[in-house]
């Protein structure tokens, strides 16, 4: 029955459908929820109550949100998970559970328990004090409790088996991790930690399948090496094509593993080639009528994020452009991305 829903979501996503039919495609075919956890490419501001650098919740960031409105999104605008829910017809935004504003009705369609900085391996998240999965799962205890006084139990655990759970991080266990820090290059080889991060991944699957889940996309890791940052870092004006290879060799082992946990778990898990979109992006711009690939929207584009990114001046036109700020992409990418999400889990529901 879900397949006939996520297909009926790829026209939407080219405006073939309205919101108001796929809003009844929802409703008929059960889709309760999404569940979000990770990083920054899909944290709506769960970081703003936190002891940490790490936020962007003040200007220009959500210069393109609502009422012009910084959540705490490292974006101009909406994240790819804002996207898929409002194609579902739940909401045009996920909220963070953490937002003290989050009223008890909107659990019932989903939140992101999501932490800018975070990672598959704990001490990355611990290097810039955000929540590791770890806290983000026990985050998502607390929501289910709340849950099961909202709706009961019987009604709680239906919204949790019907919800699509979405993890998408690894970019800072090697950015701000491995490459960065002295302790995980002492213990592994860049193969090594890859088998590591792959195995935290595993278990972190388990830990959410043991509490309900039965459907998850897991989104790849972005090609690091293009972003402007690592270009700058680097001293290079194309990719860093050392990085990248990384990146590929992980992507390719994260979905190997995945293909083990469905045949394992009899989950319904769909893997989001992130690295192959914002590639062919930063290669053929013109696809995507984009202009610049090399620097961010934010200030000079080639190191500012976060605190360094605050109040600077941005481009004209961020639809012009990959990157929002020297990391992050813009919300044009991330519905691109939102695009792919919804065709990845598509397919894997028909088979």
């Amino acid at each position: 029955m879900l397949v006939i829903l996520a297909l009926a979501l790829l026209p939407l996503l080219s405006r073939a459908l309205d919101m108001g039919q796929v809003r009844q495609l929802a409703v008929r075919y059960n889709v309760t929820a999404i569940l979000v956890f990770g990083d920054s490419s899909v944290d709506p501001g769960n970081n703003n109550i936190l002891q940490t650098t790490m936020k962007g919740n003040f200007a220009p960031y959500g210069r393109d949100f609502f009422n012009g409105r910084p959540t705490g999104r490292f974006c101009n605008g909406r994240l790819a998970t804002d996207f898929i829910a409002e194609a579902i017809g739940f909401t045009k935004q996920v909220p963070a559970f953490l937002d003290p504003n989050l009223k008890p009705t909107d659990l019932l369609h989903g939140v992101s328990f999501a932490s800018a900085a975070s990672g598959y391996d704990d001490l990355t998240a611990n290097l810039s004090n955000v929540l590791p999965v770890s806290k983000q799962l026990e985050y998502f205890m607390h929501y289910m409790i709340h849950l099961r006084k909202l709706v009961g139990e019987k009604k709680a655990n239906d919204i949790i088996r019907r919800a699509v759970f979405v993890i998408s991080m690894g970019t800072n266990d090697f950015l701000q991790n491995y490459y960065l820090e002295l302790v995980r290059p002492k213990q592994f080889t860049v193969q090594q930690y890859q088998d590591f991060l792959v195995s935290s991944m595993s278990r972190d699957i388990e830990l959410m399948h043991g509490v309900g889940a039965k459907r998850l996309v897991v989104v790849g890791v972005p090609p690091i090496g293009c972003m402007p940052l690592v270009r700058t870092m680097m001293g290079q004006t194309t990719c860093v094509e050392s990085y990248n290879k990384v990146v590929v060799s992980f992507n390719s082992k994260v979905q190997k593993r995945l293909e083990t946990i469905k045949a394992a778990l009899r989950m319904k898990i769909a893997f989001v080639d992130v690295y192959g979109v914002l590639q062919k992006a930063v290669s053929h711009p013109m696809l995507y009528d984009i202009k610049e690939t090399a620097k961010g929207c934010c200030g000079t584009g080639v190191i500012e994020y976060g605190e360094t990114c605050k109040g600077l001046s941005t481009c004209t036109d961020p639809t012009k452009y990959v990157f929002w700020d020297a990391v992050h992409p813009t919300e044009k990418m991330y519905k691109i991305i939102a695009d792919e999400a919804v065709k990845s889990l598509s397919q894997e529901l028909a088979s």
